[in-house]
């Protein structure tokens, strides 16, 4: 990737207006997220058609006219979409060549075992190999998914070290890496744990190499505006917000209650769509979904 792109890539991912599209569903979520399109299991026989139909459907939504980088200002894909093509064109490169869509990718291989009220990531010993794949594909930052689901003090404090540890591997690799701790929704005492996150996040920007920033993307936080010391923090080019299984009018109405976050919505983008649809339909849907999030997204400077 030249570094004239990468500039641009990175003007567009830390100012412009817009939201990122997670279009990275993997193995275990990609069934739910086919059923919810109208693809029952019965459409497939094993996972290799599995992972042609879901690429089927990121496709149409990349394609759609609303797919573009006026509101959709980044999308995250899955290893197999960036290996994959669009038209003949590698799926990356379609989407900054063609939608002006800055690309990221998923890196983590999953959460691991339940332990002290959190899920890591499981250990990716490929991971150098993978990153060097990423800058060759024209990948601009990649995204790793770790979950919190207590308010322990040692749990997220190993969610936290541990993302960072892999942020610092992705940094050096010249891409920029979106940190992700979730917090799951439901938990009793989310914003309990959400003050715990705070602090540990803040105490581990001190670790970003100097000239360096990272993204951080969070659950839609309890108290509103909580993490806007993170939005302020010149080490943090962009706070991006998972829509975490509320319903996308949820997610919309809590997102526009944080100022300068924008959404990072996957469920929440694809909600309503459905294979059946005709074209015309089909983006009538998707292009209602994305002005909904795109406004809800829109920074809102505090006065």
């Amino acid at each position: 990737m030249s570094g004239e792109m990468n500039k641009d890539m990175a003007a567009q991912a830390a100012h412009k207006d817009g939201f990122i599209a997670a279009l990275d569903q993997s193995g275990g979520s990609t069934p739910k997220a086919l059923k919810l399109y109208g693809v029952d299991e019965s459409a497939w026989s094993n996972d290799a058609e599995m992972f042609d139909l879901v690429h089927q459907m990121r496709a149409r939504i990349i394609k759609s006219p609303a797919f573009t980088g006026d509101k959709v200002m980044g999308a995250i894909l899955f290893e197999q979409t960036m290996d994959r093509d669009i038209d003949g064109t590698p799926t990356a490169q379609y989407l900054w060549e063609k939608r002006h869509v800055v690309p990221f990718l998923k890196i983590d291989q999953g959460l691991a075992e339940a332990q002290d009220g959190v899920k890591l990531m499981k250990p990716m010993p490929t991971l150098d190999a993978l990153l060097k794949r990423a800058v060759a594909k024209g990948i601009f930052g990649t995204k790793e998914r770790s979950v919190i689901d207590a308010a322990n003090p040692k749990g997220i404090a190993a969610v936290v070290d541990q993302q960072f540890e892999i942020g610092k591997q992705v940094l050096s690799h010249g891409l920029v890496p979106i940190i992700e701790p979730e917090v799951t929704i439901s938990i009793a005492d989310k914003a309990e744990a959400e003050d715990i996150l705070l602090a540990e996040i803040r105490k581990h920007l001190d670790q970003v190499p100097a000239g360096k920033q990272v993204m951080l993307k969070l659950t839609l936080p309890t108290k509103p505006n909580l993490y806007k010391p993170l939005v302020d923090d010149p080490r943090v080019m962009r706070v991006v917000a998972l829509s975490g299984g509320y319903s996308r009018d949820d997610a919309n109405a809590k997102l526009k209650q944080n100022d300068g976050i924008i959404a990072s919505f996957s469920r929440a983008l694809t909600e309503g769509l459905s294979a059946s649809q005709s074209d015309s339909e089909f983006n009538a849907a998707l292009g209602s979904a994305i002005d909904s999030i795109f406004e809800a997204s829109r920074a809102k400077k505090a006065a």
